[in-house]
């Protein structure tokens, strides 16, 4: 059992750290053009927002995965998915277009009109990324139902590579030097739509044939409780739009909130003395930091992809565990020891002072996979027994906890990039602990 969790898993795990290896190259592309800073605190605003829509649509993944039997349920989610990548289009659009981005980017933020502009410029080519992701992720999930996680892999890792291949391409023709933000914007398109063409691809020669032909809209009934938190039935009941709906606006809610966490975040820390630099230090600090624990987020999988073969969970239970020990080593010996210094100045090209200030955050986020794992394990349970509505609450919960702590170190003189990675992991630890109280008063 544990060979096979491994072999489920190692695909994710590899193409994870892929994916953020070619943040860090991005990233590095970033630190070579004119204006490195100013283009870093750019991105870092405008993918802040953009990935707080792209969160939300990223669970449909789970969503196929635990959902969709046949054709009719597959057309019914597929409904769902657009539905919500129309709306993140709208958002994105007035964030963009319209006073309301003027309001949110320069005035929240605080930032000059320049950097304001370039922020409104790249949103506005960034219109589509959250549609494309949702049907992505939702693609993907059929992919993950029938264990095909090597054709998962090999999708992310094929965009992976033509965004680092676009870095090269892009980073010394004129208009990139001209105007730098186009340099992650391309990035970003090559990679998304090589991804969904792979996984196009793998869903047309593995999962369409597996989805029966004419199929009723039926769910299968799963022991525990609803995505409402009530007794779910065994029995077997139409899927429909308000079931998917009340399954899924838990774990939008949720992992919106989580994406959402990086611009409250921004916008306290912009509004800081030290803004641009620390906006600029946080973007290179949560990619590099992700890079050894966001794989961890995957674990999440395991409850529902293997509920038959380990239905107590104890097994899963114990490889979590193993995985969190293992990326908490890892992050030690990255940011605890010189090798960070290697990776900034060497692997990104920042310089000198530049990493100094990026050390103590980097030490603050080598805790995270403590709390990652815990929670990635109750998420997978909560996907396993539909009992999604359990872990509402703990969004909020995230939110509020970063707003707090945040304002309470602007009292001490920290650097605002230490301010926000405290609170950020305050945040997680809050979010831990509410999940756990929730599924263990919910339990079935």
């Amino acid at each position: 059992m544990y060979r096979t969790l491994f072999w489920f898993l190692l695909p994710l795990v590899i193409t994870e750290l892929i994916y953020e290896l070619g943040i860090q190259v991005i990233n590095g592309g970033i630190a070579r053009v004119p204006r490195p800073t100013e283009t870093l605190a750019a991105y870092g605003i405008a993918w802040g927002l953009t990935s707080f829509l792209t969160g939300t649509v990223s669970q449909t993944r789970q969503m196929s995965m635990v959902l969709v039997r046949d054709r009719a349920t597959f057309h019914t989610v597929f409904r769902c998915v657009a539905g919500f990548g129309g709306v993140h289009f709208l958002i994105l659009a007035c964030l963009a277009f319209t006073p309301v981005g003027l309001w949110v980017i320069d005035e929240l933020h605080a930032v000059d009109p320049v950097l304001g502009g370039t922020v409104r410029s790249a949103l506005g080519l960034l219109l589509p990324i959250p549609l494309i992701v949702g049907i992505t992720r939702f693609l993907s999930g059929l992919l993950l139902r029938i264990r095909r996680t090597d054709l998962v892999s090999y999708a992310m890792m094929a965009g992976i590579s033509m965004s680092v291949v676009s870095v090269f391409l892009f980073l010394p023709t004129p208009t990139v030097q001209a105007d730098p933000i186009l340099l992650p914007v391309a990035a970003t398109y090559f990679g998304v739509l090589t991804e969904l063409a792979v996984i196009i691809y793998g869903y047309r020669r593995f999962v369409r044939r597996s989805l029966r032909r004419g199929g009723s809209a039926e769910g299968e009934g799963v022991a525990g409780q609803d995505a409402a938190g009530e007794p779910a039935t065994r029995r077997r009941h139409p899927l429909t739009a308000a079931y998917v709906l009340r399954f899924y606006w838990p774990l939008a809610v949720t992992i919106g909130i989580q994406a959402l966490s990086r611009p409250i975040i921004n916008l306290f820390v912009a509004r800081g003395a030290d803004g641009t630099e620390s906006l600029a230090v946080l973007t290179i600090v949560y990619a590099l930091a992700h890079l050894p624990y966001g794989w961890l987020n995957e674990l999440k999988n395991l409850p529902p992809a293997f509920q038959r073969q380990d239905p107590d969970g104890r097994i899963i239970r114990r490889f979590t565990a193993v995985c969190g020990l293992i990326s908490f080593g890892t992050m030690v010996l990255m940011f605890w020891t010189p090798v960070r210094f290697f990776l900034l100045e060497t692997l990104i090209g920042v310089d000198h002072d530049f990493a100094v200030r990026c050390t103590v955050p980097l030490i603050i986020f080598s805790f995270f996979p403590l709390a990652v794992t815990i929670r990635s394990y109750l998420h997978g349970i909560a996907l396993r027994d539909h009992r999604t509505g359990a872990i509402a609450p703990s969004g909020p919960a995230r939110a509020g906890a970063i707003v707090i702590v945040v304002n309470v170190l602007a009292l001490f003189d920290l650097h605002g990039a230490i301010r926000g990675v405290a609170a950020l992991y305050s945040g997680f630890v809050t979010e831990t602990i509410v999940v756990r109280w929730r599924m263990g008063r919910h339990r079935g």
